[in-house]
């Protein structure tokens, strides 16, 4: 292989490594990644898992009626809004791993089945992080939803497609598809992507503006899923370009260590920050409670949250639980 060759190949494959460098993805030295992995620690909740699990979890109830979310695991919600049902992030396997033999074990339940679940029409996937995208979940709904439409980040509809998805709608950052009476726009996160040994970064992150009857704006909701993301000043242009948002659903765990995990994921605190900085005016806590991911105790998220959310209408569901979505100006809860 000539030089000129060898050259274009390294540029090649420095671009296919970096692909979504210029979107400041969440950095990681090596001896950080051996070092946090060397003094892991998980320490269960205080009263043990059976008594967690008793404490966090109730039956879930679809009847409820009205435009609402419903809390079924750590990412996973299920939202009706204007008659149409959306899921985010689902994945119902009892780990986030690429394998069901080992990693990260569900510590709780999903509030339910696919088998059980309602008509689903629209998926939104935030980014391929297995305790975000489940091939196992995914699999499972396409085979029963044969009309669902997904939408996905950057990088990630090839994918999706040979897991069998047929209706796969790929964005970047502040792209956004009106389907019907709903527009989807994927939102800036600080985070970062890998499934396998050589992927990181080779697809987008993101999180999710979901708009009902937006060419309606008295009627119209509004509802942001943060997916997952580190702190940042750029979060703050979403609530300059959104200036509603009736409900958020913010991540609270997987945060510790802070000096680790705090390019990635944010901690209820800066949840909490970011609820006043986007101008929200509900919001529920997800991403805590099911997979021991960081080194916090599954208990401690809702703990922090409460000692810092003061009379914010700031949510803690428990796995099942639900909230109506209203909109800003009836002022209702």
């Amino acid at each position: 292989m000539t030089e000129q060759k060898k050259d274009l190949t390294t540029l090649i494959q420095k671009q296919q490594t970096e692909r979504f460098a210029s979107y400041q993805p969440s950095k990681f030295k090596i001896r950080d990644i051996v070092r946090w992995y060397i003094s892991r620690k998980v320490l269960p909740p205080k009263a043990g898992y059976d008594s967690f699990k008793q404490t966090w979890f109730e039956q879930i109830d679809l009847t409820l009626p009205g435009d609402r979310v419903w809390w079924i695991g750590h990412a996973t919600t299920l939202i009706r809004l204007d008659g149409k049902f959306i899921l985010t992030d689902p994945v119902f396997s009892k780990r986030a791993s690429p394998s069901q033999f080992t990693g990260p074990k569900r510590r709780t339940p999903p509030a339910l089945d696919i088998a059980e679940l309602p008509q689903i029409d629209f998926i939104v996937i935030s980014h391929n992080h297995y305790d975000h995208l489940d091939y196992n979940s995914i699999r499972k709904l396409i085979d029963r939803f044969t009309n669902i439409t997904i939408l996905v980040p950057l990088g990630l509809k090839a994918i999706l497609s040979k897991w069998g998805a047929k209706q796969i709608i790929e964005l970047d950052w502040w792209d956004s598809r009106t389907i019907g009476k709903f527009t989807f726009t994927a939102t800036p996160a600080k985070h970062w992507s890998k499934r396998g040994l050589f992927d990181e970064n080779k697809a987008l992150w993101c999180g999710w503006m979901i708009q009902s009857d937006s060419n309606n704006q008295n009627n119209g909701k509004s509802l942001y899923f943060m997916g997952d993301s580190g702190y940042c000043s750029f979060l703050k242009e979403i609530g300059e370009r959104f200036t509603t948002i009736d409900l958020a659903l913010i991540p609270i765990g997987a945060y510790a260590p802070r000096w680790f995990m705090h390019s990635q994921h944010i901690d209820p605190q800066q949840a909490i920050q970011l609820f006043d900085e986007l101008h929200c005016k509900s919001a529920v806590a997800i991403h805590w409670g099911a997979f021991e991911l960081a080194d916090e105790p599954i208990d401690e998220p809702p703990e922090l949250l409460n000692s810092h959310k003061a009379d914010r209408d700031f949510h803690l569901l428990k796995i099942g639980g639900n909230l109506a979505i209203n909109h800003l100006e009836y002022g209702l809860k």
